[in-house]
């Protein structure tokens, strides 16, 4: 491994450091000024400069954010750690602005100090992998199995014309599929031509697919060339085709059936030479069924059908891809990439993500802007995915705002729960059924609701109290309860309890430990 430079112009600062690492078997290198620093990045070989860099602020000859700019420019991904006496917040803006892996204020505890260090030291060893791994990454990432047999099936369909229709939830990147599969096919030096059938109103889209002559319509002043004449040679990419208004599908079919077409206000055919792909979220059979879409097309379309997982049916991808994406959101914004550890990378990993890899790239996008430090933690990740935060219950001054009735109820959610390390005994039938009760009603209870119900009815008034915890407040105590009887039915043993609940083990072991129920 390579060595750690220190940069300290106190002598005792250096040799605290020096022992402290040495004892945990990680070589330094010490430095007393800035100037010999940049001497020695000057003359160091690639491979041959620092693991880390952890350099104080204010030292004679030059500044520590001065050095921290020069370095950046030669390791853009080398970790640095800010050191300084003069704990002043224009010190970390310009520490975290100018890319500094994190902020240490002097005097420092020194076994904080060192597992700061250590982890500094790890994410760099991951992010030279990970690097390695992006370097050559292609227009599609997924290691898992569902995506897998996508990529595979653009392999079997490169060399062919045949129409493709792609399903799959919004944002899980069908528009990403359609370019592979123009990019790997004989069309690739034609044009590829895309167009939501959705996003375009209808009285507009028949000329946007087909064209128009000249005096067509009011204000059709010139001759224009549709979709399909655009993609001449090449592919078009039909995108949310089940909302296609149902007159226009006729002249879609007709289209694909002999490849000629009429523009608007046209009078004699123009032939084309189109692949299409088309792609929708919607169940076309069940559109077929309603009579929304006609079967005939549904048909012609499906002759070759691609369905595209959603996000949370390929977890195993979300680690990659969320670097994948903060490394392109740090190019495209021109500052330092973020990184992510391992504690919130769970918690993306456990989000459902309805809106799929488009919803992964824009929580990427908001974590370069909004993160407050170079290592993204579970608190710095935004409040759509749930991190869980303290109960309501726990803070005077929120607890004030519930009603008297709301609060005895918190009260009571936020009682301790019962050891879950341990199998407890069977509490009393009435007593889970009266606090069962208090916060979902059991289903099939004649005397009252379906717990949903319950479940909604205590939204209402929750949201009605102006309380601000809303999610926090119902989730950790669901989910509480869930992990409990998991627990419960398997005697404590918390590998069962995950796999019964289809949860992983390391799920489980974070949820107890966040939800207090050890």
């Amino acid at each position: 491994m390579k060595p750690i430079w220190i940069v300290d112009d106190d002598q005792s600062i250096r040799f605290v450091l020096e022992k402290a690492l040495l004892r945990e078997h990680l070589p330094t290198r010490s430095f007393s000024n800035t100037r010999d620093v940049l001497a020695a990045l000057a003359t160091a070989a690639d491979d041959e400069g620092p693991q880390i860099l952890v350099s104080d602020i204010r030292m004679p000859g030059g500044s520590g954010l001065d050095l921290l700019e020069k370095v950046k420019a030669k390791y853009p991904g080398l970790p640095v750690i800010i050191m300084t006496a003069f704990s002043d917040l224009d010190s970390a803006v310009s520490a975290f602005q100018g890319g500094a892996f994190e902020y240490l204020p002097k005097p420092f505890d020194l076994p904080k100090a060192v597992e700061l260090i250590r982890r500094a030291v790890e994410e760099s060893q991951r992010e030279e992998v990970n690097e390695e791994r992006l370097t050559e990454a292609p227009e599609m990432l997924g290691q898992a199995p569902a995506m897998q047999d996508v990529f595979r099936a653009i392999g079997r369909l490169s060399q062919s014309n045949v129409t493709v229709l792609i399903t799959g939830e919004s944002g899980s990147g069908k528009e990403l599929v359609a370019r592979a599969l123009h990019k790997h096919s004989p069309r690739a030096s034609g044009p590829f031509v895309a167009i939501n059938t959705a996003a375009i109103p209808k009285d507009l889209l028949e000329s946007e697919l087909f064209g128009h002559e000249r005096g067509a319509f009011t204000g059709a002043q010139n001759m224009r060339r549709g979709r399909f004449e655009q993609a001449d040679g090449g592919t078009l990419f039909l995108d949310e085709i089940g909302d296609m208004p149902f007159e226009l599908q006729t002249r879609l079919l007709r289209v694909l059936s002999d490849g000629h077409f009429y523009r608007v206000g046209g009078h004699s055919a123009v032939k084309t030479n189109v692949r299409v792909i088309a792609a929708t979220h919607q169940d076309l059979e069940q559109r077929v069924k309603e009579g929304v879409f006609r079967e005939d097309l549904f048909h012609r379309l499906n002759v070759i059908r691609l369905r595209l997982p959603a996000l949370r049916e390929r977890r195993e991808d979300v680690s990659m891809l969320t670097r994948h994406f903060l490394q392109q959101s740090a190019k495209q914004l021109g500052v330092e990439p973020k990184r992510i550890s391992d504690a919130a990378l769970g918690w993306l990993e456990t989000f459902a993500f309805p809106g799929n890899v488009r919803q992964l790239e824009n929580i990427c996008h908001w974590l370069t802007v909004m993160a407050p430090a170079q290592v993204i933690e579970p608190k710095d990740l935004p409040p759509e995915v749930g991190v869980a935060r303290p109960l309501l219950a726990d803070a005077p001054a929120e607890k004030a705002l519930l009603a008297p009735a709301l609060a005895e109820q918190a009260a009571v959610l936020a009682q301790p729960l019962a050891s879950a390390s341990a199998p407890a005994p069977a509490p009393a039938p009435l007593a889970v059924a009266a606090a069962a009760s208090s916060v979902l009603p059991q289903a099939g209870d004649d005397a009252g609701l379906p717990w949903e119900d319950g479940l909604e009815a205590q939204a209402h008034a929750l949201l009605e109290s102006g309380c601000l915890e809303v999610w926090d407040l119902l989730t950790r105590r669901f989910e509480s309860r869930l992990i409990q009887a998991a627990l419960h039915n398997t005697k404590g043993r918390r590998i069962e309890a995950a796999h019964k609940l289809g949860i992983g083990r390391n799920t489980i072991t974070r949820k107890i430990q966040e939800l207090g129920l050890e």
